[in-house]
């Protein structure tokens, strides 16, 4: 059950006490030939989206928020292993320095906008002021609320000096997030992706949901609205964020030039220095 409050502009807002939007109706599992078939489809029409990005100057921010271990970065990683870094790029920030904390809060994410026909995905945000640091107590109560009055005002300003600006939370059970962290621990690859804030967020569960529902609440405006993934299914969950982002820009497909492969120099009389003088990678395998 939902319970409203009144912040303290005056604003109503809704609070609940669980992640309830992560609750879907339960599918079949989702044959890996199909899911590798259906991304491999995606990926070609994200390579068309880039192409129409840089031809047409647009400059696109996608935001990728949400409980940790929801399956944010996999779907980064599938959206951009396909395309050309130099167009669209990740920016997963470290916690601030402290000559950055200092600055107006949203300078250094500022410095990470796109330039006409660039794309740059956010691994995290300027939201971590509505979610970790408000719920570990990393910022104080007014630098919390003055984020839920900037924030809104900030990313019109965005939209209205041309970015497209799109955001994404995604959502997970508490018993796959367990189960996920879990994997995590038990995996020396994997135990990178986790850390003792993660950790600390399972103490915080609840606290995390009331912090996301009032920055909803503050920050689901008209001209940048929250899109949620239910991340419980990874597979499924990156299958429909990238439908989705590619339905949300409108594009169609650039011709390419054709390709010639051309001849390859030869009958030169340079004589090559001998094997023998190079170091070369010893062929373990």
């Amino acid at each position: 059950m939902a319970r409203k409050e009144k912040d303290q502009f005056g604003a109503e807002v809704a609070l609940q006490t669980i992640e309830s939007d992560a609750i879907a109706p339960k599918k079949p599992k989702l044959k890996k030939a199909h899911y590798e078939k259906a991304m491999a489809d995606l990926q070609v029409e994200l390579v068309k989206l880039q192409k129409w990005i840089q031809t047409e100057g647009l400059k696109v921010v996608v935001i990728f928020e949400g409980r940790d271990a929801a399956g944010k970065g996999g779907a980064i990683k599938r959206i951009t292993q396909s395309l050309n870094p130099r167009i669209c790029r990740v920016v997963a920030l470290a916690k601030p320095t402290e000559r950055e904390r200092t600055q107006w809060y949203f300078q250094r994410y500022a410095e990470h906008l796109p330039a006409a026909g660039e794309m740059v995905c956010f691994d995290r945000s300027w939201y971590n002021r509505a979610g970790v640091e408000r719920v570990m107590g990393y910022c104080t109560e007014h630098e919390y609320r003055e984020f839920l009055r900037s924030c809104p005002q900030f990313e019109r300003m965005l939209v209205r000096s041309g970015i497209i600006l799109i955001k994404y939370w995604f959502s997970v059970g508490d018993d796959e997030q367990e189960r996920r962290f879990k994997k995590r621990i038990a995996d020396p690859i994997r135990r990178w992706k986790i850390s003792e804030v993660d950790l600390m967020a399972r103490k915080h569960w609840v606290d995390y949901s009331i912090a996301k529902d009032e920055m909803f609440a503050h920050t689901d405006i008209k001209q940048a609205p929250w899109h949620v993934v239910r991340g419980d299914d990874k597979r499924r969950a990156r299958l429909n964020v990238i439908a989705h982002l590619l339905s949300l820009i409108p594009y169609t497909e650039v011709p390419e030039p054709r390709l010639k492969l051309p001849e390859r120099q030869n009958n030169m009389k340079y004589v090559r220095p001998p094997l023998e003088d190079q170091t070369f990678v010893p062929e373990v395998f």
